[in-house]
């Protein structure tokens, strides 16, 4: 299973997540696996029925940050053996991953996934979710390759991303600490695929024990610092560092760790407490969120929390030998902290 090495997967990965990487042969390395993933995925999706392809490599082909396969790559280096395992397990985690951004567009009624019309507003909301099916299938038909355990790792991720989702559908329980819940929301929905992404590769290339549950537990701890620092930087960056318009949250009305900081502070100005009863529409009114909000403690709070992650983070990976691979996912994690602020 080889392919050449996409040119610019690296430096897009480079720029959307940090990575660093200065060992040319691990660069090649991930590069080719990429390579060969992108391959597969491409192979996956392919249908006799014309509209079944059409809608399954929409977002395939939209391209995106690819981290999740990259972490099972990159988690891949802290073993003996390469193959043709790795690459399966990776393009698996990524079909995962792209199943549930089908689900979540049609959740969110959004009509834009990766700069290309959302597969619920290009067909409609069955097309979108049978497609999110069709791609689980085929993920679990490639794990199940890989065998009896990976099977049932894969299983057990399934669960938590959809209990994440019903955590954050239902929303806290009379008494539930708000924080507390989101921050377990989004650890199901987004830091447990990670966690697999990790063992998955530490898992196929025939690493230690001690290495594959430090490894899942970076991606479990890494995968909610990315949700918390797109939280921060939603509030806090300019529209034009963004690359998309400022208070994408407020505007749909999520409330995110910034923001149930902030309720949570008494000393919260009133009138942003008023903002945040709902979602809002109206330009200007966003604007004046978002100034409150840096004025007040919650974005500063929600800062304070994603160091502590990225410090926990870095921790799990002390249990892995020195190398350009551990190198790589501490950038990561010094990346996400960095680019707050």
């Amino acid at each position: 299973m080889s392919s050449p090495a996409p040119g610019g997967a690296i430096e897009d990965l480079r720029a959307s997540v940090g990575l660093q990487i200065a060992d040319e042969q691990l660069l090649r390395t991930l590069a080719t696996g990429l390579a060969d993933v992108e391959t597969l995925l491409r192979d996956v999706v392919r249908s006799d029925v014309k509209a079944v392809e059409d809608a399954a490599s929409h977002l395939v082909e939209a391209g995106g940050k690819r981290f999740r396969p990259l972490f099972t790559l990159l988690s891949s280096q802290f073993g003996p053996k390469q193959g043709d395992q790795v690459v399966i397990a990776a393009a698996a985690v990524e079909l995962v991953h792209l199943a549930t951004l089908y689900h979540d567009d049609v959740m969110d009624e959004a009509t834009m996934r990766r700069g290309a019309e959302s597969v619920n507003a290009r067909w409609d909301n069955t097309i979108a979710i049978l497609t999110g099916d069709f791609l689980f299938a085929h993920a679990s038909r490639l794990v199940a390759d890989l065998g009896t355990d990976a099977a049932r790792i894969i299983a057990e991720t399934f669960g938590e991303l959809v209990t994440g989702q019903m955590r954050e559908t239902v929303g806290p329980a009379d008494g539930d600490d708000a924080v507390e819940h989101y921050l377990t929301v989004i650890a199901q929905k987004t830091g447990s695929l990670i966690a697999t992404s990790g063992r998955f590769g530490g898992m196929m290339s025939g690493a230690p024990d001690d290495y594959i549950d430090a490894l899942r537990r970076f991606g479990d701890i890494i995968g909610t610092a990315f949700q918390i620092s797109d939280d921060v930087i939603d509030i806090a960056s300019a529209s034009d560092e963004l690359g998309k318009a400022q208070g994408t949250d407020l505007r749909e009305g999520v409330r995110t760790l910034p923001m149930l900081y902030a309720l949570a502070d008494p000393a919260t100005d009133p009138r942003l407490v008023e903002l945040l009863s709902g979602p809002i529409s109206d330009d200007k009114l966003v604007a004046e969120a978002l100034d409150l909000l840096r004025a007040s403690s919650g974005l500063e709070r929600a800062r304070e929390t994603l160091s502590d992650y990225a410090r926990r983070a870095r921790a799990e990976l002390a249990a892995l030998p020195a190398s350009p691979a551990r190198d790589a996912c501490e950038s990561v994690a010094d990346y996400l902290v960095a680019r707050t602020h």
